[in-house]
């Protein structure tokens, strides 16, 4: 088919994109470190000096030539040589030595060292600490003050590109994605007490130019798009800690789903199939953190709160009620202005090896509630719209060796749920709602990874016409396991237990080179309509990933 070549043409131009550019950077940071390397096969070390340090010196010496070195180094030895050797230039040599640090030395330098070690230790301490809050921010290079600008500009930038690839197997077939995802970030410092980063990424997917199987307002919105990701300030003063921008605040994680993270916005146009990484959305927010001991404080303030991206009706995987028989309208953002601010507080506590916190968040609503605008008589129309919406819960975590405990807990007030009642206003019943979900990971051996999980959510005043049971109980089982060498499986199933409503993961991914990595996959999903999982029965997908790091 026309389209099947026109993507036979994309992937060689996006493969020569992703690995010209690639080497290049790779090129570009070894130059940087060629000129002062010293390979480790050098005769100038010894062979037991692979975990010694080393003492590099140099001495410097002026003198005239004495007669036995003119001797040396002519062959003569009669006067005319002497007097030749009065009127040479002074010699200057420069001589190099190698050679390991005395053990007196390294007892001399510990003793030096031994008191701020144990000052060290706590400062760590209270460094991981705040990266369980703010993130690992990693040091920015030091840079030579010879450095041109032109190179200091160009290198320290971090980031990927990923090249994907998709197929809708289920009726009607359809290519369903051709995207190029490049992110890009780099930090830095000013000083000790104040950091920064900025990050953007820029998606393009030639699906929605190589096929006309979608609507134009679907092409349109997913075709391509640049992200403003986290672009944030650091302020550290003594026991707390400031972000100023836009950042990612996650409050929870488990395998699949989302329960505790209630900050996050979520890109949703792939439902919940992209990493994590790519999901979420970072927030414009002022956050504030405490750290003292084994006790943590967090105040957040989000002046005008991002919402989740649900995409246009006719997409792939448009979360709207009774796909196919109702028509929507255009998503209301009205609420979206600094006076439905999201603000909310969390406390932190380690002891005796458990992790737990505690919450509160106020928020417009990130995710979209779709709201019946037709007649009860007339054919169904929905709008989405968000709510305002209070949570309240907890995480608690507990390392066991090779076992590690999870759980979640969220209680949400203020939400409303689809009734298929007509007479229900807006076809919408509120209903308040207590989610939670337990999860063990195991490690085992061959480099094997076991992770099982029980969710449910309660439904409080349960509504008799909701599509949805009182108590919604389900599971997950997600499966890791190396096959061979750089060979990596992974198998995830999400199933309720009330209906038959699942999905299934399988994947297998190849890291081939040094931060290269291939993937192949597939997207499988069934149920009824109105289930989480059913309503998507009919977009089940093959793909393949191609990603390089830098």
């Amino acid at each position: 088919m026309e389209h099947r070549r026109k993507l036979f043409g994309y992937v060689v131009f996006i493969t020569a994109s992703i690995v010209l550019p690639a080497r290049s950077l790779a090129e570009t940071a070894a130059s940087s470190y060629a000129a002062v390397a010293i390979p480790a096969s050098s005769s100038l070390l010894p062979n037991n000096t692979d975990e010694q340090p080393l003492f590099l010196s140099l001495s410097l010496s002026l003198a005239p030539l004495s007669a036995r070195k003119v001797v040396e180094l002519t062959g003569k030895s009669n006067p005319a040589a002497l007097d030749e050797a009065e009127d040479e230039s002074l010699l200057m040599p420069l001589s190099l030595s190698l050679s390991l640090l005395s053990t007196r030395s390294l007892i001399n330098g510990n003793k030096d060292n031994a008191a701020q070690n144990k000052d060290d230790d706590e400062i760590e301490r209270e460094a991981g600490f705040r990266e369980s809050l703010f993130g690992s921010i990693e040091p920015a290079a030091e840079v030579s003050p010879s450095t041109p600008i032109w190179k200091q500009l160009v290198t320290g930038w971090r980031g990927f590109s990923q090249l994907e690839l998709a197929d809708n197997y289920s009726s009607p077939e359809h290519f369903s994605k051709a995207k190029l995802r490049t992110e890009l970030s780099r930090t830095g410092q000013f000083n000790e007490h104040i950091k920064w980063k900025i990050s953007g990424r820029f998606d393009y997917d030639a699906a929605y130019d190589l096929s006309n199987f979608y609507p134009e307002a679907v092409r349109q919105n997913q075709r391509a798009q640049f992200f403003v990701r986290e672009n944030y300030l650091d302020v550290s003063a003594g026991n707390f800690d400031f972000r100023l921008g836009r950042q990612h605040v996650v409050w929870g994680e488990m395998v699949g789903l989302f329960f505790a993270d209630v900050v996050s916005a979520k890109d949703l146009r792939e439902f919940i199939l992209p990493a994590f990484d790519i999901l979420r959305i970072p927030q414009w927010a002022i956050r504030a953190e405490y750290s003292k001991n084994d006790t943590h404080a967090e105040v957040l303030w989000i002046p005008v709160p991002t919402l989740d991206e649900i995409g246009k009706p006719g997409a792939d995987f448009y979360p709207g009620p009774l796909r196919g028989t109702a028509s929507f309208l255009g998503e209301d953002r009205s609420g979206r202005n600094i006076g439905n601010s999201n603000y909310g507080f969390r406390l932190s506590q380690l002891k005796n090896g458990w992790d737990m916190t505690a919450f509160y968040y106020h928020s417009l609503d990130a995710s979209s509630t779709f709201y019946r605008v037709s007649g009860p008589a007339d054919p169904l129309v929905f709008q989405p719209r968000h709510d305002k919406i209070d949570q309240a819960g907890g995480t608690v975590t507990k390392d066991f060796g090779s076992i590690v405990f999870k759980g979640e807990l969220v209680y949400t007030d203020g939400r409303s749920f689809n009734v298929a009642r007509p007479s229900a206003v807006n076809g919408l019943v509120k209903q308040n709602t207590l989610d939670y979900a337990l999860g063990l990971d195991f490690s085992l051996p061959a480099e094997t990874r076991l992770n099982l999980q029980f969710f449910q959510r309660v439904f409080f005043a349960h509504d008799r016409d909701s599509f949805s049971d009182a108590v919604e109980s389900g599971g997950s089982i997600l499966l890791v396991g190396k096959v061979w060498r750089k060979l990596e499986a992974q198998t995830l199933l999400i199933h309720s237990l009330n209906h038959s409503d699942w999905m299934f993961r399988p994947r297998l991914s190849w890291n081939f080179e040094r931060n290269w990595r291939w993937a192949v996959g597939a997207d499988i999903f069934g149920g009824k309509p109105t289930g989480l999982f059913g309503r998507f029965d009919h977009n089940d997908r093959v793909y393949t990933e191609l990603r390089y790091s830098f």
